[in-house]
């Protein structure tokens, strides 16, 4: 009897922790979605302007995410752009971005993730996004070539909405 009860207590033992790590993994696949304002005040941009707002939406799409944004450019006018890609490097379009074509995403670890942005072929930018691990703000460092040819090394600080 001392033999079922403990083989009952192993079996429930794995089950429980099968089911932290698989609660573990969907925690880790979805760190980082939801609505997310940029905290203009906080993030750095060189060269500038800095956009006047933006606001960033993640959602669960699959094996990857679907990103939305909209925005005030330094110059009053408006922006938006949306992409769906996997964290497995290859490149998706964007729409609505005059200076990227195309991006990719790499998962590092359950916080950070890679984005490659590319326009006709060519890499233009780095972005590298870390989640905070309280869950409630964000930061990417931008790292590339703007349209004119002039380096980006942008700053940027997101805040959970």
């Amino acid at each position: 009897m001392k033999s079922i009860a403990s083989k009952w207590v192993l079996g429930l033992a794995a089950f429980a922790f099968a089911a932290s790590m698989s609660s573990a993994l969907a925690q880790s696949e979805n760190t980082g979605m939801g609505n997310w304002k940029l905290n203009v005040e906080k993030s750095k941009y060189s060269p500038g302007p800095a956009p006047k707002s933006l606001n960033i939406k993640f959602e669960p799409a699959g094996k990857g995410v679907k990103v939305t944004t909209e925005g005030v450019n330094g110059d009053g006018s408006k922006n938006a752009t949306e992409y769906t890609a996997n964290y497995d490097g290859k490149d998706v379009p964007m729409k609505g971005s005059p200076a990227t074509d195309t991006v990719s995403l790499v998962r590092k670890d359950a916080n950070t993730t890679v984005r490659t942005d590319k326009k006709a072929g060519k890499v233009m930018a780095t972005l590298t996004r870390v989640v905070a691990k309280d869950g409630k703000s964000f930061t990417v460092a931008v790292v590339g070539t703007n349209a004119k040819g002039e380096p980006v090394n942008h700053m940027l600080v997101w805040d959970k909405q």
